[in-house]
């Protein structure tokens, strides 16, 4: 191939090329890979049906339903409603006439986009209701008197059915203030009977949606109600939690009084459900851990530790010592007591957001994940058997985000968090120590000037340096040289993490702007190269000095950057992927690979290739350095890091925990029965 500088952007095209890229590929190869975990995550939402109460169904985050057989001792992924990964499913109702149809509200977090969707098959397939769409949903009942009816509580207002979700219309009046609706009750002998709870205080209409009124005596002002549950034997009894406390009323909603017992810090009270077996047993699920009452409201007595974000709850119909609670972060906690002691059961459950992916080069089989959002039940967690089983290793992060993992030569594992880096002891994770005083600065400037090539003197810090904190933004064990960045610049230790060295902390003389923002490290022999958005810098000495390199022309954004043996220097971004064969002098655009939007490459010595993922499909390449052929597989999730696990691909998604290459796609590549593909 004749090499040609690059010196044309592709922004123009790079939205078409990586759409018609994906669409073809995804196409060709529909099968998705299969989610491993680590178990947990955020659980929204649980539906069941009275006839088969084994089989329940919970909503999530990213658009995804699961489902259980077995009461929740284990979950499989059911179906991925609309086309998005941002859709908030919850709401959802089995039909009370009809166990095979199914019913979900779903809204988008950015309010973007939203609707109601039907299922006739247990789940499998689903169907947007046309009415609603566009429409965020926060509510959905269905009336028990005629199953026909649904009502659906959204941001603008509440809407009806009455032809089992087919057409929709808006029976809140325009212009007034049923609008915000987050709960949705109907009595349960009249339909046409409604309540519905707003962000601000909840009102009930008795002719199906004709009229409204506003039913907020005894409830403070500007409430926002979150759940509302009807006692199915004396309909006059309704108890609603807002952000001010849990109510009751025993008069249809005339009259509310504030329940006692729920502490005033928990006020955000999530979720209601009385026991189907005794009414007087309710279970409160609020973002300080599960209450419950057995007479009735009059007392509660909290159930769980405080820490315990309780989204929703389950109780069995034929059994109300089994309890089940979706929660943030935690997934699925499980009782069998009636609520005295949870375990976690989130076998096959995973939402976790994985933002750190390692192989352990030290032991066969074994892997890390990074995860964020998820505080004491997130951290890391650790496979020692190719994802199969997860355990959580997170003792003394402390609730951290774990942004970025690394191993050093002697096998010590790494982790890059929201709080500075951290050294795993074999027990625990250790903060790492304090940065020590610079070095004293270098008397010569290395004259290479025809290269850009300038030597920078180590600014000095404060008399009294604080240990590496902050969110790290780049990581790596290079030998027994680690490098960290962060907003404060790039630090380095040679002596396991007892002591750091700044390295890149001050603009010099203008060759290194913006010197906080690195956020890639890569690295051959003593050789380092380090990327930020738009600039690159390299040093020869494992570190200890940095001298500019020149940016690809036609990149304006940099995300990775990745060596391969034959000491090519690779760069992935906004536009594509660049090389350069004289360590960052010139640069060239990898033309065959129709991909934009790089966020990861890194150099796979497994499978001898540069693995590539993007922002804006589910497509991984692997390029062949050599002769530039590549090889694509489309994993069926948007995945943003890949890595070779004993011959088969492990991918790191944005939402669904790890994911798996199926064992026989692995095995055709190994064999050879994939071929690589050429222009």
């Amino acid at each position: 191939m004749k090499l040609m500088r690059f010196r044309f952007s592709l922004a123009a095209s790079a939205v078409l090329l990586s759409a018609l890229c994906c669409s073809l590929v995804y196409a060709a190869n529909p099968s998705p890979w299969s989610p491993t975990g680590p178990d947990g995550g955020n659980a929204r939402h649980f539906a069941f049906s009275p006839q088969d109460p084994s089989r329940i169904y919970l909503g999530t985050t990213d658009s995804w339903i699961y489902v259980s057989s077995d009461g929740g001792s284990s979950w499989s992924r059911l179906a991925r409603l609309g086309s998005t990964n941002d859709l908030v499913v919850d709401s959802l109702v089995v039909d009370r006439s009809d166990p095979r149809t199914l019913y979900a509200g779903v809204w988008a977090m950015d309010h973007s986009d939203g609707g109601v969707y039907i299922s006739h098959d247990e789940g499998h397939t689903w169907n947007e209701a046309a009415d609603m769409r566009g429409q965020s949903v926060r509510a959905l009942a269905q009336s028990r008197a005629n199953p026909g009816v649904l009502v659906a509580g959204t941001l603008s207002g509440v809407y009806r059915s009455t032809d089992r979700g087919l057409h929709w219309r808006e029976i809140s009046p325009g212009g007034r203030e049923i609008h915000e609706v987050e709960s949705i009750a109907i009595d349960p002998y009249d339909p046409e009977i409604i309540y519905a709870g707003t962000w601000h205080l909840p009102w009930k209409t008795s002719d199906g949606g004709a009229h409204w009124t506003s039913i907020h005596e005894g409830v403070i002002d500007d409430s926002d109600v979150f759940s509302m549950v009807v006692d199915p034997s004396r309909p006059s009894v309704m108890f609603l939690s807002a952000c001010s406390g849990i109510y009751k009323t025993e008069n249809f909603g005339y009259e509310f009084r504030k329940v006692q017992g729920i502490p005033s810090t928990a006020r955000r009270t999530l979720a209601l459900r009385m026991d189907p077996s005794d009414r007087n047993t309710v279970y409160a699920g609020t973002t300080e851990g599960l209450y419950k009452t057995t007479d009735g409201g009059d007392t509660w007595s909290r159930m769980t530790d405080p820490d315990v974000i309780v989204d929703d709850v389950y109780v069995d119909p034929r059994n109300a010592k089994h309890i089940l609670l979706a929660t943030e972060r935690g997934g699925i906690l499980a009782s069998e007591d009636g609520a005295v002691g949870f375990q976690a059961s989130n076998t096959g459950f995973s939402q976790r957001q994985v933002t750190a992916l390692l192989i352990d080069e030290k032991s066969a089989g074994t892997m890390y994940a990074g995860v964020i959002n998820d505080k004491a039940y997130g951290g890391v967690f650790i496979s020692t058997d190719r994802g199969r089983t997860w355990k959580q290793q997170s003792e003394g992060l402390h609730g951290d985000d774990v942004f970025l993992l690394a191993q050093s030569q002697d096998g010590t594992l790494l982790a890059g968090s929201s709080n500075g880096v951290f050294r795993w002891d074999g027990n625990a994770w250790v903060h790492a120590d304090a940065p020590s005083a610079p070095p004293d600065p270098p008397a010569s400037t290395r004259e290479r000037s025809r290269e850009r090539r300038v030597r920078l003197e180590a600014a000095a810090l404060p008399s009294d340096p604080v240990q590496l904190s902050g969110r790290v933004t780049a990581l790596r064990a290079i030998g027994n040289t680690w490098l960290a960045a962060t907003a404060r610049g790039v630090f380095r230790s040679t002596d396991g993490g007892t002591s750091w060295t700044p390295v890149l902390t001050s603009e010099a003389d203008g060759t290194f702007p913006g010197v906080g923002d690195y956020l890639t490290i890569a690295a051959q022999g003593q050789r380092v190269y380090l990327g930020r958005r738009r600039g690159i810098v390299a040093s020869e000495d494992d570190g200890a000095t940095w001298h500019a390199l020149n940016f690809p022309d036609g990149l304006t954004a940099l995300a990775s950057l990745a060596v391969t043996p034959d000491g090519t220097l690779w760069a992935g971004g906004r536009e594509g992927i660049f090389f350069s064969r004289d360590e960052g002098q010139t640069w060239y655009a990898l033309k065959r690979l129709p991909v934009v939007a790089v966020n990861n490459i890194a150099w796979d010595p497994s499978l001898s290739r540069l693995i590539v993922t993007c922002d804006v499909g589910t497509v991984i390449y692997a390029v062949d350095p050599h002769d530039q052929s590549w090889t694509w597989w489309n994993a069926g999730w948007t995945v943003h890091a890949a890595a070779s696990l004993n011959g088969r691909l492990a991918a790191a998604s944005l939402y669904s925990g790890i994911v798996l290459q199926p064992e026989m796609e692995a095995a055709r590549v190994a064999t050879g029965a994939v071929r690589d593909a050429r222009p």
